[in-house]
């Protein structure tokens, strides 16, 4: 495969345990944060003053709202 301006290609993250989906327009939830902690996941999803965050584990199962 050829690469694009000289950037090596470079294989994608392995995926992380959880992630906070924002659900604030139901048609595209987008990931904001990815994690293998769940306590840094809670924490930040603690941190922010909105209410349309969902955290998910690795298999996309709901494990918390916020």
């Amino acid at each position: 495969m050829k690469e694009d301006e000289g950037e090596r290609w470079t294989p994608p993250p392995a995926p992380r345990a959880y992630r906070v989906v924002w659900t604030g327009d139901p048609d595209t939830p987008e990931i904001l944060k990815e994690t293998d902690d769940l306590l840094e996941a809670l924490r930040w999803m603690q941190a922010r003053d909105r209410h349309e965050f969902e955290l998910r584990d690795g298999h996309g199962a709901l494990l918390a709202t916020g």
